[in-house]
């Protein structure tokens, strides 16, 4: 397969496991509600959101590694075999310690601790929800800590579209089986159980795929070098701590809220989140093929052709995402009601905070390909330290005085100050690279968030004059977006036509 095709094929792989996950999170939370109650589906959320914590370490070395099977190439297998067979050695300890670390989650008796709220449901469903985090840690330790690996090479040899392909597959099976097992009459650990003989059955094989064809390359498992495993681990260190990091921000939340909040609580949050978590994905779709683009161009310190990519990610912003937010805003409530077959509260101040969250990160995207494009290791450590902190620190303070929009201000306002730093980090690093940062056209998208974050804000406060408030905010963005199209360099003014006809040819 040639370059392009293998390019294309990634690609579409990359966009199918986004839409499927859209799907899924849409689609899923009816299901699961119309079985089970809210407290139920909220604990299932948050014994997810653990495991998901938990193997963040695990993660961030094999992103590690992936970057080092890399470097090495294709061309070199006994150096991929000694690179390989240390970093399983590696992998396979984080595995147990992840399983200790459970073990030691039920012996301190943490799980009654922070779900409070089930009643005298609490014992028997904390010792479902301490099993399933058992089995899920050992079917981890058993097909992702090894597996990971693998499949991380897998690109070295030029299979990553084959590795994206199965990834479709084992994905869309382990979103699906759980849910199948529900309208079964699964309880909350049979759930649990299904997922992970499911995981089991359809990773084995890609296993046997993974292995023909390192066998096809000369790779081979061989002595380990502790000392390479050792440098390895040391190394991951800064991607393991940020993606923990990352994680505790975002998966975290739900356990920090439980306590205050309960399961039923975790249920809403993470309901009304989907929203956001949905426009998170449309918006990875339209950026993700341009990303490649803009870090060609800053290696290359092009100055006008860095500002097109930047013109074209802020369009998208301002054109698409900014309007759809305010649209979504007017009806949400109902379709959220129907969605959650009246089981759970609409919180509108969650909703559109969360949402603001996201048109932030979308004005963000430059700067953070900016700063995770050229490995400032360092910098990214220390934002995600900041805005961890910030969400913690911020939900623990706000909930109990605002409720569940307390989480949606803490997690709003770590969003701001991850991405007032990443701006910063990356002006200075184009400055340094004799570049400018495009400030006409990053103030005036800074200026269409904020007219969607008011007229957002507006639509809540005076529910009475929401149409009203909605065209108003719409006609503004409108003509914020004639000026940043004035200003746009006559590339991007290309780039974004093309742009629009691939959509209109789709439509």
């Amino acid at each position: 397969m040639s370059a392009s095709k293998r390019i294309l094929s990634g690609t579409i792989a990359s966009w199918v496991q986004i839409a499927v996950a859209m799907l899924a999170q849409i689609l899923l939370v009816p299901l699961y509600l119309s079985y089970w109650d809210a407290s139920t589906y909220g604990l299932w959320l948050a014994v997810l959101s653990f495991s998901s914590l938990l193997s963040a370490f695990d993660l961030g070395f094999q992103e590690y590694m992936a970057y080092e099977f890399l470097k090495l190439g294709s061309r070199v297998p006994k150096k991929i075999s000694k690179l390989l067979s240390s970093g399983m050695m590696v992998a396979i300890i984080l595995g147990l310690i992840q399983i200790i670390v459970v073990l030691l989650i039920y012996w301190l008796d943490i799980l009654p601790m922070i779900f409070k709220d089930l009643g005298s449901a609490l014992r028997a469903k904390a010792i479902q929800a301490f099993y399933i985090l058992l089995i899920q840690s050992i079917i981890w330790l058993l097909c992702n800590t090894v597996g990971g690996l693998l499949n991380r090479i897998m690109a070295t040899f030029g299979y990553y579209p084959r590795m994206a392909w199965w990834s479709v597959l084992t994905n869309t099976v382990l979103l699906l089986s759980p849910a199948i097992s529900v309208v079964f009459g699964a309880n909350l650990l049979t759930a649990g159980m299904v997922m992970a003989i499911a995981k089991v059955a359809f990773d084995l094989p890609v296993w046997f795929d993974m292995l023909k064809l390192l066998k096809k390359h000369h790779v081979k498992v061989i002595r380990p070098s502790v000392a390479l495993g050792w440098t390895s681990f040391k190394k991951s260190t800064n991607l393991s701590v940020t993606g923990f990091l990352e994680n505790v921000r975002q998966q975290g939340a739900r356990l920090i809220m439980s306590p205050i909040m309960g399961a039923t609580g975790i249920a809403v949050f993470s309901t009304i989140r989907t929203g956001s978590n949905v426009a998170l994905q449309g918006l990875r779709t339209i950026i993700n093929p341009l990303m490649p683009e803009l870090m060609n161009f800053l290696h290359q310190r092009d100055q006008e052709k860095t500002e097109v990519a930047f013109s074209t990610l802020w369009l998208v912003t301002i054109a698409i995402i900014a309007p759809c937010l305010l649209v979504v805003q007017t009806f949400i409530p109902l379709i959220y009601n129907a969605w959650t077959r009246g089981k759970l509260s609409f919180d509108p101040w969650l909703f559109a905070l969360l949402s603001i969250g996201v048109l932030v990160y979308a004005l963000s995207q430059p700067s953070i390909a900016v700063v995770k494009g050229n490995n400032l290791l360092k910098p990214q450590l220390m934002i995600s330290i900041m805005s961890a902190v910030i969400a913690v620190v911020g939900i623990l303070i706000l909930v109990p005085v605002l409720g569940i929009k307390g989480a949606g201000m803490a997690l709003l306002l770590s969003e701001i100050a991850a991405s007032v730093a990443f701006t910063k980090i990356a002006e200075k690093w184009l400055i340094n690279a004799g570049l400018e940062w495009p400030h006409q056209g990053f103030n005036v998208a800074l200026l269409s968030v904020a007219f969607t974050s008011i007229g957002v804000v507006l639509m809540i406060i005076l529910p009475n004059d929401e149409h009203l408030i909605l065209t108003i905010a719409l006609l503004l963005l409108a003509f914020n977006l004639y000026r940043y199209w004035l200003t746009l360099p006559q590339l991007a003014v290309i780039k974004a036509k093309a742009i629009l006809n691939v959509f209109g040819h789709k439509n």
